[in-house]
């Protein structure tokens, strides 16, 4: 299906002026089609073809007039997990996805014309933490249910398992860390680079299941025109490393120490007192990780134009320090 060439068709992207979404949104309404971008805040530097619709995420109003008709829905929607885990901050985690989640299906219910397909955002941190050595998988059980991560992503999923009606093709992208230069994630651990902190965390064993965001790109776009993408799918690099090894590669292209590239490991109690207090953020980002590849997308033929982390990396550096 890549390269094939698709009728115009307006799409519907929840959450699309964040990281994932805008990117989506650009490649869209680049080829063509008619965009609408469902934001809470709005988007003032959308980019030309792009409808920004303001909604809350949460009820039925004015915006349900964007779904009717519509041919696509993307739901992105979801508070950032890179935060204090306090209870309001855990509870907003939840209700943000599931919430946003809810009232598409609302407003797909009472449409005149429902859309052909809906891609929904979930996440591989539903696997939980995983025994060392194992790899995950669309068929490997799911992370316990009393952990916050596996916790959101089940009520995510079945969420949208609740709400997209039959008839309607359904693709659920449990999604890994995507990097994109100077967002996200990496954007802290580029920060880690320069304070000469930029080694490995823990043990730095743990797994990250990475992904360039010109694959997540391409593979939301392939979920929104193959009409054989169906079912829950990992969307992941085929080359998932350890932290160790991320951390090391990413010196090599955004310098440490005075750009020498090298930088102290730092031990788990350091990340556990550090990161909520200097960061703001959750220090079992860091400590806990898994290693997930994409077997869905592998055996359907999807061919990544970033399968291995250095290249990935100096693709988005371009051979520039931070």
């Amino acid at each position: 299906m890549q390269g094939q060439t698709v009728p115009t068709q307006r799409i519907v992207v929840a959450g699309g002026s964040g990281f994932l979404g805008a990117a989506l949104a650009r490649q869209l309404a680049q080829r063509g089609d008619e965009v609408v971008v469902l934001s809470r805040g709005g988007w003032a530097s959308a980019p030309k073809g792009v409808r920004v619709v303001l909604w809350d995420g949460r009820t039925i109003g004015a915006w349900a007039k964007a779904v009717d008709g519509c041919d696509v829905i993307v739901n992105l929607c979801g508070r950032s997990v890179d935060c204090v885990k306090t209870a309001a901050h855990c509870a907003e985690i939840m209700s943000s996805r599931v919430d946003s989640t809810r009232v598409l299906g609302e407003a797909v219910a009472a449409a005149t014309k429902r859309p052909r397909v809906w891609v929904q955002m979930s996440t591989a941190h539903i696997y939980g933490d995983p025994a060392r050595g194992v790899v995950c998988d669309e068929s490997t059980p799911l992370g316990p249910e009393h952990e916050l991560a596996p916790k959101v992503g089940r009520a995510w999923e079945a969420a949208f398992d609740a709400v997209c009606p039959p008839g309607v093709r359904r693709v659920v992208l449990r999604t890994g860390f995507v990097l994109g230069r100077g967002e996200g994630a990496l954007k802290r651990l580029e920060t880690l680079c320069q304070w000469g902190l930029g080694g490995r965390v823990g043990r730095g064993e743990q797994g990250m299941s990475w992904l360039h965001i010109e694959d997540m790109t391409r593979i939301m776009v392939r979920a929104i025109d193959d009409e054989s993408m169906r079912g829950v799918y990992v969307a992941a690099a085929t080359g998932p490393v350890s932290n160790r090894e991320f951390m090391r590669e990413l010196r090599r292209v955004a310098g440490g120490l005075g750009g020498l590239g090298v930088g102290p490991p730092t031990f788990e109690w350091m990340v556990r007192v550090g990161a909520p207090l200097v960061l703001r953020t959750d220090p079992e980002l860091a400590i806990f990780g898994r290693y997930c590849v994409p077997r869905r997308l592998m055996r359907e033929g999807y061919v990544f134009a970033f399968s291995e982390l250095p290249g990935a990396l100096r693709d988005l550096y371009r051979g520039e320090r931070v």
